[in-house]
């Protein structure tokens, strides 16, 4: 998508907004449905809970497991996930969220001065029940079912989203026209740190045919137009999204991101495309398999297609299948071109003990095929994972 034209869009829906709308969109990217979960102090201490100002989550998951990588199969214990997350409805209209992850590097980037480790540190309020501005760190807006998931629901993401850096400063005004429709606009920083920070000193780029050295741009920010849609008294969702990203200056990283979900009471399954198009490799896939150094590859084109299946099946029980196709692209390179196709499969068996707590166990499958051209010389590789573990969104208070 021209840079001019995505500019055009979201600054002319910006206009509309101002001009228009009074009120506020649900906030996407929040972790999922709370549910009517009882907290550790009103389970244990008998504590009761008067307001929304101030909720506190641990998201924790571990498993044992077995992979096989490469030559044989190792087997050991990890702890996936851990963040610390506070959260809270202080009045009507004014709201804030803060998301840590405690087993991450804490030292702040150069650009947000925040750490790596803060996934979100935000406030936002809502003028009206349409219409709402938040800001602050936070994750950005792109649309999919896969990339809005809680990361501790996710047992293997697809390659596109696993190298997406997402936690950014900036600001999001949403609009719901209609209870069933979200518009909403983001402006964030493209990194968290400078230029240097993110890919090194005397950073080169090269299309496979000819090198260039890269600057930094005076503003490097993302700009991104979001749709969240209900159809059909809510049996169709979507999220849907389209953004523009200066990675450099006159370099600019494009990317459409489409999910649409079937929302059945005891069935939901999605279907999402992810694609971007990339004059400095932001993911950062075909720089790492075909270059070295402080060369970054550029031109560079990724599609990703992601359908996944959750159904319930008896009260306590869930099943999930999931399926991922990737391809990557260095468009104008003889040996890099249609270089790469990955496939991914998932498959999940899901026991919720305790109606009271979001706890689940489960028994789960990840595999991993990637095939390599025969042009650019590159190994096949594959990849299998079977564990036996716990999530559990522990509710604190």
């Amino acid at each position: 998508m021209p840079k001019d034209m995505c500019r055009a869009i979201i600054f002319g829906l910006l206009l509309s907004i101002a001009t228009n709308a009074n009120a506020q969109g649900d906030n996407t990217r929040m972790g999922g449905n709370d549910g009517n979960y009882q907290s550790l102090a009103e389970r244990f201490a008998k504590l009761e809970k008067k307001s929304d100002m101030f909720n506190v989550y641990l998201n924790y998951s571990a498993s044992a497991r077995t992979l096989e990588q490469g030559d044989g199969w190792e087997t050991g214990f990890a702890n996936k996930e851990l963040r610390l997350e506070i959260k809270g409805n202080l009045t009507d209209k004014l709201f804030y969220r803060l998301r840590h992850r405690l087993n991450k590097a804490n030292n702040a980037k150069g650009e947000d001065n925040f750490a790596k480790a803060t996934d979100i540190m935000m406030v936002g309020y809502n003028f009206s029940d349409k219409l709402s501005l938040m800001a602050g760190k936070m994750t950005q807006i792109w649309g999919g079912y896969e990339y809005d998931e809680n990361p501790m629901y996710v047992y293997e993401y697809s390659d596109f989203i696993n190298h997406m850096d997402i936690y950014m400063a900036g600001a999001v005004l949403s609009y719901k026209p209609v209870p069933t429709q979200e518009i909403a606009i983001e402006v964030s920083n493209s990194y968290n740190g400078k230029l240097n920070e993110e890919y090194g000193d005397n950073l080169v780029v090269t299309d496979g045919k000819s090198f260039k050295n890269v600057e930094k741009a005076k503003a490097p920010l993302t700009y991104i137009l979001n749709w969240n849609g209900s159809l059909f008294n809510d049996l169709l969702q979507t999220r849907w999204s389209c953004g523009l990203q200066t990675q450099a200056r006159d370099t600019y990283s494009r990317m459409i991101i489409l999910g649409q979900q079937l929302n059945l009471p005891k069935l939901q399954w999605y279907v999402d495309y992810l694609g971007t198009w990339d004059d400095l490799d932001r993911l950062g896939i075909a720089t790492n398999e075909m270059y070295s150094d402080n060369i970054r590859a550029g031109k560079v084109n990724y599609n990703t297609f992601i359908t996944k299946m959750r159904w319930q099946f008896a009260p306590q029980w869930k099943l999930m299948l999931k399926g991922t196709y990737e391809t990557a692209s260095m468009r104008k390179s003889d040996i890099a071109k249609n270089y790469r196709k990955s496939y991914g499969w998932v498959g999940s068996l899901e026991y919720y003990p305790d109606p009271t707590q979001d706890l689940r166990l489960f028994l789960a499958y990840v595999g991993k095929k990637i095939n390599y051209s025969d042009a650019c010389g590159l190994a096949n590789q594959h990849y299998n994972r079977i564990e036996l573990g716990f999530m559990y969104r522990i509710k604190c208070y």
